[in-house]
């Protein structure tokens, strides 16, 4: 029994991954591309990258990008996105890629889309004359490390990242300013 729900499964993943369209984001998208970050990219889950996930960073990146932003449509429902940009840097002939943001809904996981996206947008990139395609991702999100791999990404290397939490300084500051 258990072999024939795995292949239903599996019967189910090909099914949803050929009826996926991939295509470049509209107006239209961005209200669901950030809701639908906003499932993904949850703090206890990704606590760097959800401080950085918000309704700017994704119209700021449509509207300075929208070549690099592609979405992933199922039956109408948007159920993954690849957002991204390209850098320039001074001195240098190079023209660099970045995906900042890939992300599919966890029930089509698994099943190609987040390598149909990676794969549209590398073509893109090629197109545009990028030389070298970054992505970073957490050091212990070992799906992503591996998948990125697979897409043929190497020399992965961990970066540390530090907080500070102002409140308390903001609270001393406003007492203090408060007993002037």
């Amino acid at each position: 029994m258990a072999e024939v729900a795995e292949s239903d499964s599996t019967q189910s993943a090909k099914t949803k991954k050929q009826a996926v369209k991939i295509r470049e984001m509209t107006i239209d998208d961005l209200g669901d591309v950030f809701h639908l970050g906003e499932h993904l990219f949850e703090a206890r889950k990704a606590p760097n990258t959800y401080r950085a996930w918000d309704e700017y960073e994704v119209a700021d990146l449509f509207y300075s990008d929208t070549e690099y932003c592609l979405v992933a449509e199922h039956e109408g429902e948007i159920v993954g996105f690849a957002l991204g940009t390209t850098i320039n840097k001074n001195r240098s002939a190079w023209k660099y890629g970045y995906l900042l943001w890939l992300g599919v809904l966890p029930e089509y996981q698994r099943s190609g889309i987040a390598e149909r996206l990676f794969y549209r947008f590398k073509s893109i990139m090629l197109h545009d004359g990028v030389r070298i395609l970054v992505v970073d991702t957490e050091a212990d999100n070992r799906p992503a490390i591996k998948f990125f791999q697979r897409q043929g990404f190497a020399n992965p290397q961990e970066h540390v990242y530090l907080t500070m939490n102002l409140d308390q300084e903001r609270q001393r500051m406003k007492k203090r300013d408060q007993g002037n």
